[in-house]
Protein backbone atom coordinates (compact mmCIF):
# COMPACT_ATOMS: atom_id res chain seq x y z
CA UNK A 1 0.00 0.00 0.00
CA UNK A 2 1.68 3.67 -0.99
CA UNK A 3 2.05 6.05 1.76
CA UNK A 4 -0.53 7.86 0.44
CA UNK A 5 -3.43 5.47 0.65
CA UNK A 6 -2.19 4.55 4.11
CA UNK A 7 -2.76 8.22 5.17
CA UNK A 8 -5.91 8.22 3.64
CA UNK A 9 -7.04 5.03 5.46
CA UNK A 10 -5.64 6.49 8.65
CA UNK A 11 -7.77 9.55 7.94
CA UNK A 12 -10.98 7.73 7.57
CA UNK A 13 -11.02 5.41 10.59
CA UNK A 14 -10.07 8.88 12.56
CA UNK A 15 -12.70 10.56 10.95
CA UNK A 16 -15.35 7.19 11.94
CA UNK A 17 -13.89 6.92 15.48
CA UNK A 18 -13.66 10.03 16.33
CA UNK A 19 -9.98 10.44 16.98
CA UNK A 20 -8.58 14.02 16.89
CA UNK A 21 -4.65 13.55 16.94
CA UNK A 22 -4.42 11.78 13.68
CA UNK A 23 -6.99 14.71 12.55
CA UNK A 24 -4.78 17.65 14.18
CA UNK A 25 -1.49 16.18 12.64
CA UNK A 26 -2.85 17.04 8.63
CA UNK A 27 -2.96 20.70 9.99
CA UNK A 28 -0.85 23.49 10.08
CA UNK A 29 -0.56 24.84 13.63
CA UNK A 30 -2.10 28.02 14.20
CA UNK A 31 1.02 30.03 14.45
CA UNK A 32 1.20 29.87 10.76
CA UNK A 33 -2.01 31.28 10.56
CA UNK A 34 -0.90 33.80 13.11
CA UNK A 35 2.22 34.39 10.86
CA UNK A 36 0.28 35.30 7.76
CA UNK A 37 -2.30 37.88 9.25
CA UNK A 38 0.48 39.59 11.00
CA UNK A 39 -0.05 43.88 10.21
CA UNK A 40 -2.58 42.28 6.88
CA UNK A 41 -6.18 44.01 5.91
CA UNK A 42 -8.42 41.79 6.08
CA UNK A 43 -11.71 41.19 4.38
CA UNK A 44 -13.91 38.80 5.97
CA UNK A 45 -17.28 38.17 3.37
CA UNK A 46 -20.50 36.97 4.76
CA UNK A 47 -22.85 35.40 2.95
CA UNK A 48 -25.87 37.57 3.95
CA UNK A 49 -28.17 38.70 1.06
CA UNK A 50 -27.97 42.19 1.76
CA UNK A 51 -24.45 41.55 0.76
CA UNK A 52 -26.03 41.61 -2.97
CA UNK A 53 -27.42 44.91 -3.16
CA UNK A 54 -24.58 46.46 -1.73
CA UNK A 55 -21.10 47.77 -4.08
CA UNK A 56 -18.23 46.28 -1.64
CA UNK A 57 -16.79 44.28 -4.18
CA UNK A 58 -14.00 46.88 -4.84
CA UNK A 59 -13.25 47.27 -0.90
CA UNK A 60 -13.28 43.21 -0.87
CA UNK A 61 -10.98 42.81 -3.27
CA UNK A 62 -8.45 45.71 -2.05
CA UNK A 63 -7.82 44.00 1.39
CA UNK A 64 -4.46 42.27 1.88
CA UNK A 65 -6.27 38.84 2.27
CA UNK A 66 -9.90 37.89 1.50
CA UNK A 67 -12.09 35.27 3.43
CA UNK A 68 -15.05 33.76 2.74
CA UNK A 69 -17.22 31.14 4.55
CA UNK A 70 -18.98 27.86 3.44
CA UNK A 71 -20.28 27.81 -0.49
CA UNK A 72 -19.06 31.56 -0.79
CA UNK A 73 -21.42 32.69 -3.19
CA UNK A 74 -20.24 35.59 -5.49
CA UNK A 75 -23.21 36.64 -7.25
CA UNK A 76 -21.02 39.96 -9.17
CA UNK A 77 -17.75 41.38 -8.98
CA UNK A 78 -19.59 44.46 -7.67
CA UNK A 79 -21.01 43.20 -4.57
CA UNK A 80 -18.90 40.30 -3.41
CA UNK A 81 -15.12 41.15 -5.43
CA UNK A 82 -13.75 38.16 -6.83
CA UNK A 83 -10.58 37.37 -4.81
CA UNK A 84 -10.42 34.51 -2.39
CA UNK A 85 -7.44 33.53 0.15
CA UNK A 86 -8.93 31.76 2.58
CA UNK A 87 -11.98 29.51 2.87
CA UNK A 88 -13.61 28.77 6.38
CA UNK A 89 -15.53 25.91 5.80
CA UNK A 90 -17.87 24.01 8.20
CA UNK A 91 -20.53 22.39 5.43
CA UNK A 92 -20.03 20.29 2.60
CA UNK A 93 -19.05 21.55 -0.44
CA UNK A 94 -18.95 19.71 -3.83
CA UNK A 95 -15.84 20.07 -6.43
CA UNK A 96 -17.29 22.67 -8.82
CA UNK A 97 -17.84 24.98 -5.74
CA UNK A 98 -14.65 24.50 -4.51
CA UNK A 99 -13.29 24.71 -7.85
CA UNK A 100 -14.67 28.58 -8.37
CA UNK A 101 -13.60 29.99 -5.23
CA UNK A 102 -10.21 28.25 -5.48
CA UNK A 103 -9.27 29.40 -1.83
CA UNK A 104 -5.40 29.48 -0.95
CA UNK A 105 -5.63 28.13 2.16
CA UNK A 106 -8.81 25.98 3.71
CA UNK A 107 -10.03 26.12 7.08
CA UNK A 108 -12.29 23.24 8.57
CA UNK A 109 -14.17 25.46 11.58
CA UNK A 110 -16.93 22.75 11.99
CA UNK A 111 -17.06 20.47 15.04
CA UNK A 112 -18.26 17.61 12.79
CA UNK A 113 -15.53 15.86 11.84
CA UNK A 114 -17.18 13.16 10.14
CA UNK A 115 -17.80 15.61 7.75
CA UNK A 116 -14.77 16.95 6.65
CA UNK A 117 -13.52 15.84 3.48
CA UNK A 118 -9.93 14.27 2.38
CA UNK A 119 -9.75 16.42 -0.47
CA UNK A 120 -9.66 19.05 2.17
CA UNK A 121 -8.10 17.99 4.67
CA UNK A 122 -4.81 17.41 2.30
CA UNK A 123 -5.10 20.86 0.44
CA UNK A 124 -2.28 23.11 0.69
CA UNK A 125 -2.16 25.11 3.93
CA UNK A 126 -4.86 23.17 5.42
CA UNK A 127 -5.86 24.29 9.23
CA UNK A 128 -8.66 22.14 11.35
CA UNK A 129 -9.77 24.61 14.12
CA UNK A 130 -9.28 22.93 17.85
CA UNK A 131 -12.55 21.80 19.44
CA UNK A 132 -12.00 23.89 22.70
CA UNK A 133 -12.29 26.71 21.02
CA UNK A 134 -15.77 25.62 19.18
CA UNK A 135 -16.90 24.64 22.68
CA UNK A 136 -15.79 28.15 24.49
CA UNK A 137 -17.80 29.68 21.88
CA UNK A 138 -20.80 27.61 22.06
CA UNK A 139 -20.49 28.15 26.07
CA UNK A 140 -20.58 31.67 25.72
CA UNK A 141 -23.25 32.51 22.87
CA UNK A 142 -25.77 29.66 24.27
CA UNK A 143 -25.75 27.98 21.46
CA UNK A 144 -23.34 26.68 18.27
CA UNK A 145 -21.61 29.15 17.15
CA UNK A 146 -21.70 30.30 13.31
CA UNK A 147 -18.77 29.93 10.86
CA UNK A 148 -18.83 33.86 10.72
CA UNK A 149 -18.79 34.32 14.23
CA UNK A 150 -15.73 31.31 14.94
CA UNK A 151 -13.52 33.28 11.89
CA UNK A 152 -14.03 36.63 13.70
CA UNK A 153 -12.91 35.03 17.37
CA UNK A 154 -9.80 33.24 15.33
CA UNK A 155 -8.99 36.82 13.55
CA UNK A 156 -9.50 38.98 16.36
CA UNK A 157 -6.73 36.86 18.55
CA UNK A 158 -4.05 37.42 15.57
CA UNK A 159 -1.81 40.68 15.56
CA UNK A 160 -3.49 41.68 12.02
CA UNK A 161 -3.80 45.19 11.00
CA UNK A 162 -7.45 45.69 10.42
CA UNK A 163 -10.95 43.33 9.92
CA UNK A 164 -13.20 44.17 7.86
CA UNK A 165 -16.98 42.84 8.45
CA UNK A 166 -18.94 42.41 4.70
CA UNK A 167 -21.86 40.15 4.61
CA UNK A 168 -23.11 40.61 7.97
CA UNK A 169 -26.98 41.12 9.02
CA UNK A 170 -27.13 38.67 11.44
CA UNK A 171 -29.50 36.71 9.51
CA UNK A 172 -31.98 39.63 9.15
CA UNK A 173 -31.65 39.10 5.20
CA UNK A 174 -31.40 35.36 5.67
CA UNK A 175 -28.67 33.56 3.59
CA UNK A 176 -27.44 33.96 -0.27
CA UNK A 177 -27.31 30.39 0.29
CA UNK A 178 -30.44 28.96 1.93
CA UNK A 179 -34.23 29.45 2.35
CA UNK A 180 -34.41 29.00 6.07
CA UNK A 181 -35.24 32.03 8.22
CA UNK A 182 -33.41 33.05 11.45
CA UNK A 183 -35.65 30.92 13.51
CA UNK A 184 -34.40 27.59 11.42
CA UNK A 185 -31.13 27.35 12.26
CA UNK A 186 -29.52 26.41 16.12
CA UNK A 187 -27.54 29.54 16.40
CA UNK A 188 -28.30 32.74 18.38
CA UNK A 189 -27.76 35.61 16.25
CA UNK A 190 -28.78 38.59 18.74
CA UNK A 191 -26.05 36.87 20.98
CA UNK A 192 -23.23 36.95 18.08
CA UNK A 193 -24.15 40.48 17.27
CA UNK A 194 -23.60 41.21 20.80
CA UNK A 195 -20.48 39.62 21.11
CA UNK A 196 -18.94 41.33 17.35
CA UNK A 197 -20.56 44.83 18.70
CA UNK A 198 -18.56 44.52 21.70
CA UNK A 199 -15.57 43.46 20.10
CA UNK A 200 -15.88 46.08 18.24
CA UNK A 201 -16.01 48.88 20.69
CA UNK A 202 -13.24 47.59 22.50
CA UNK A 203 -10.87 46.69 19.45
CA UNK A 204 -10.55 49.55 16.71
CA UNK A 205 -8.56 47.32 14.74
CA UNK A 206 -12.61 45.28 13.58
CA UNK A 207 -15.12 47.62 11.85
CA UNK A 208 -18.07 46.90 10.12
CA UNK A 209 -19.00 48.08 6.18
CA UNK A 210 -22.37 50.03 5.62
CA UNK A 211 -22.25 50.36 9.46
Amino acid sequence: MSGNATTKLVFHFARLLRREAPLAALSVPRAALMDELRGKSVALVGNARSLAERDEGAEIDAADLVIRINRAPMPASRTHGTRTGWLALATSIDAADLDRVAPDRILWMSHKRKRLPWRVAVSPGFYLHPLADWARLHEEMGAPPTTGLMMIDLLAQSALGTLRLHGFDFFASQSLTGSRRADQVPHDFAAERAFVEALMVRDPRVSQAGA
